[in-house]
């Protein structure tokens, strides 16, 4: 028999377009298939694919299009049904049932037998959650159930969490990813090589892994989710996510229309495509679009509180720090008016709590004042602080450096890896040091906790081993108080207390800044800046 000549018609859409993302395809293909595959570049790379190890906004991106748990949040960071249909919340609120929808299968794998697929139950949750609490398997998302004292299946389709004393911002962490479902026969036949065959729930799988190059995922067409009008989600057929590590590459990738958006501000490409005011350029706005939204970001700089130091354990000089530059200016001229300038508290913009009254102001009198009582107190005529930092945020420090000069406050800088600025900052081995705190869920207590006492690095997050009793005092009381409104009160207080002490300076509240392709639409934006890919279309 003759052979027949090979034509592209002759393949369905789901082989061609499986060709087109992993070997190219036909010019006469490659506009009508670049409509149905969604293009982004992760230049921090992605280390693992399993929800348990979900800690990093690179990881918790690609994770969250293969993942579901029992809740999620909408675009105003409110709790909403995911896994779970409906769930009850006993009146001492320790007792949490969940009750599952019965149509969530898993993505198809062999190990599901005949099927290759089935129903979640009640107990592949209860499977998830031991696993996170594993010490063998060391996830850092373990901690997500430190307030919990059981959980376990009550049926096929009833989950129910016992807590050990009521923390109302505990339906928020089980929107994280950690707290993904996953299926135990997966897990057992793949170990620790599940970081690299995920199987989950979510609205795309995974097609094709090539590390450090391409990663793909599909159109997963069991996927329980639709629309307002009934149709099913997601709308995108792929999902494809390039490596450049260099910004400036992705950057001008995402110029040439070769990626379908870009997430954040960079100095290498800033001044590009905003202006000074924080506009689009006019020469992007045909092509171009950009979202903003304030992000959970406090961008902040740490005073080590159990330092020796005499300058560090002054309030008189930390207070002076704090008055001692213009944060306008600052964002202004560093961010191109990304962001906005922290004259508030820690809680940031977008939060309940959040307090604008209660921070520092450019008053540049208060400080030198502040700084001409210190040195007369301590008979020291040239205070001086050294400031660690990393490469990416010098400008920023520069910048109060230059400022502080003329207070009568000497800021030496400390230029650091981000690894070793971490190590550092989490043992104590820095006065002075530069970081951020990105909301893990959508509470104000999980800022607050950063000055816990019983939260002392390296062992939580209190990095500047702030104390203060009755700091502790509302803080406890806060933990288990169930009406709204008065714990959200409890948190300005908390606040103001950390504002008055003055163990940080508070930079700025960032905002999430995204820029997309004209053709891209419902790609949408949200406070923690969690990539939503379910209801996006390329026209």
């Amino acid at each position: 028999m003759a052979k027949q000549p090979f034509n592209l018609l002759n393949f369905s859409t789901a082989t061609v377009l499986t060709a087109f993302l992993l070997l190219g395809c036909s010019h006469s293909y490659e506009k009508a298939l670049d409509r149905q595959v969604f293009r982004y570049n992760e230049h921090k790379n992605i280390s693992s694919l399993d929800p348990a190890f979900a800690k990093d906004n690179a990881n918790i991106w690609a994770v969250h299009q293969l993942f579901n748990g029992l809740v999620q949040l909408d675009e105003n960071m409110k709790i909403k049904p995911c896994i779970a249909s409906q769930w009850e919340i006993s009146e001492n609120g320790t007792l949490y049932t969940f009750y599952l929808r019965p149509d969530i299968y898993f993505h198809a794998h062999e190990k599901f037998g005949p099927t290759k697929t089935r129903l979640v139950t009640a107990a592949d949750f209860e499977f998830s959650f031991k696993r996170l609490l594993d010490p063998k398997l060391a996830s850092p998302g373990g901690w997500v159930l430190s307030a919990v004292d059981d959980f376990f299946a009550k049926d096929n389709h009833t989950f129910q969490i016992k807590l050990k004393h009521p923390f109302p911002a505990f339906l928020g962490l089980l929107s994280m990813k950690y707290c993904s479902v996953v299926p135990k026969e997966i897990i057992e036949y793949y170990g620790t090589d599940f970081r690299s065959h995920p199987i989950g729930t979510g609205p795309f799988f995974l097609k094709r892994w090539s590390e450090n190059n391409k990663l793909v995922f599909r159109n997963n067409q069991r996927y329980f989710e639709i629309d307002s009008a009934g149709n099913k989600l997601p709308y995108l057929e792929a999902i494809a996510i390039t490596f450049l590590a260099d910004k400036q590459s992705e950057y001008s990738q995402f110029i040439q229309g070769n990626l379908d958006f870009i997430s954040g501000l960079d100095a290498a490409y800033k001044d590009d495509i905003l202006t000074s005011k924080g506009k689009l350029q006019a020469k992007y706005k045909p092509r171009i679009n950009m979202l903003k939204s304030p992000y959970l970001n406090t961008e902040y700089l740490g005073f080590y509180m159990d330092s020796d130091i005499p300058e560090v354990q002054s309030r008189l000089l930390r207070q002076a720090f704090n008055y001692g530059f213009d944060r306008n200016k600052m964002i202004t001229y560093l961010r191109n008016n990304i962001g906005s300038p922290a004259n508030g508290g820690f809680i940031p913009r977008g939060l309940p709590g959040f307090e604008p009254t209660i921070g520092f102001d450019f008053n540049l009198d208060k400080a030198k004042s502040l700084v001409t009582e210190y040195k007369r107190l301590t008979n020291n005529p040239n205070p001086t602080l050294k400031l660690s930092t990393t490469e990416n945020y010098l400008s920023f420090c520069e910048f109060i450096q230059r400022a502080l000069l003329d207070i009568g406050l000497n800021i030496s800088i400390d230029v650091m890896p981000a690894s070793a600025l971490k190590s550092a900052k989490a043992n104590g081995k820095t006065a002075v040091f530069r970081a951020s705190w990105v909301a893990d869920y959508p509470d104000a207590q999980n800022y607050l906790s950063l000055f816990y006492s019983k939260n002392f690095a390296p062992n939580g997050p209190n990095y500047t081993h702030f104390k203060n009793e009755e700091f502790d005092r509302i803080y406890e009381g806060a933990m288990i108080e169930t009406n709204d409104s008065l714990r959200i009160e409890l948190y300005k207080k908390m606040d103001a207390i950390v504002m008055k002490e003055a163990p940080i300076t508070v930079l700025f509240y960032d905002e999430v800044v995204r820029f997309t392709q004209k053709n891209i639409d419902g790609l949408g934006i949200n406070p923690t800046n969690l990539l939503e890919l379910k209801k996006v279309r390329k026209n």
